[in-house]
């Protein structure tokens, strides 16, 4: 990162022009939904900074999760959910033992599959508890609120964006199956593109391809089992037909958290923006300043309405 802002000094000047002049502009309301563990607290530190910035910060959480804590930085609206703190525990640490663990890959397959689909019935039922909570939804309409920060792995909160007719910034890793590929409409072949468990890179010879191939069919069954349920809950909800990628494409800014130092090649969109870095705020590197700079610049830019990207979601509603 610092090193594409060195090589552009007319775009860090424009950052540092808008966020001088967004200093000057009344702080504006943001909604956060995170997921929780470590995706969690990589968006801690950043809400830190839009704090500063005069930002009022609001974030929705169920009243038992792993590493969400309250903060003087930001506001937090819990809810119920039907699970106990030793069932969360147990289900996410599990499933994190099952995808680093060694095998062939029908194990490996087969170990992640069963131990997804408990996970996901837990994340869906805690998503569903947050939508029909009737007096903390009346609360975030009654808000106002200018924008939403979350992390799109779970559309909980893209769906709580579209209900509530705000623009939303996803702040991420990547998503299962490809679908931050399939929603930005970025290419992803299977002939360039490594899949999950293949232990490829991005130079493959054409029997690795093959594989490559191969292995990228399971996907699309995990996806649907995984993701079609919030695609039913959002239809109910929004009470229209929703697909989870059609949640997605409404996204105004992606926030990647991707390093092309480690990752391989890939295309990104106009509105995908590489902040690789970030979560190595404590060692003072210079490109984790640019990163995080970058952050705030973005979400400044958004939560005041003052750009473009931000307005395509409202411009696309009004289409409809």
């Amino acid at each position: 990162m610092a090193p594409v802002l060195s090589a552009h000094p007319q775009v860090t000047a424009t950052l540092v022009l808008l966020l001088s002049v967004l200093s000057l502009a009344a702080g504006g309301k943001l909604l956060v939904v995170p997921v929780d563990g470590s995706r969690w607290l990589s968006i801690r530190e950043v809400l830190d900074g839009v704090r500063q910035k005069g930002h009022e910060i609001v974030v929705v959480a169920p009243e038992i999760n792993i590493h969400i804590k309250p903060s003087e930085n930001f506001i937090m609206k819990m809810y119920p959910i039907p699970f106990t703190k030793e069932e969360l525990d147990g289900n996410f640490q599990a499933f994190s033992r099952d995808v680093f663990e060694e095998g062939s890959f029908l194990e490996r397959f087969l170990k992640v599959y069963w131990r997804l689909k408990s996970v996901s019935a837990i994340t869906l039922s805690t998503c569903a508890h947050l939508l029909y909570n009737k007096e903390l939804v009346r609360y975030l309409e009654e808000s106002k609120f200018d924008a939403v920060l979350t992390d799109p792995v779970l559309p909980c909160g893209q769906i709580l964006a579209e209900h509530l007719s705000v623009p939303s910034v996803f702040f991420l890793r990547g998503i299962p199956c490809g679908l931050d590929f399939e929603a930005t409409q970025c290419p992803n072949p299977p002939s360039y593109v490594p899949r999950v468990f293949t232990g490829h890179t991005d130079r493959m010879n054409f029997l690795q391809r093959v594989k490559n191939l191969i292995f990228d069919i399971p996907n699309y069954f995990l996806c649907d089992f995984v993701f079609q349920p919030y695609a039913k809950l959002a239809s109910e909800f929004l009470q229209r037909d929703v697909t989870v990628p059609d949640l997605l494409r409404q996204g105004s800014i992606w926030l990647m958290r991707l390093d092309f130092v480690l990752e391989y090649p890939r295309p990104l969109m106009p509105n995908m923006v590489v902040i690789g870095g970030v979560n190595c705020a404590h060692k003072k590197l210079p490109q984790v300043g640019d990163a995080l700079f970058l952050i705030l610049a973005l979400i400044d830019f958004c939560v005041h309405k003052g750009g473009i990207l931000c307005c395509r979601q409202e411009s696309s509603s009004r289409l409809e």
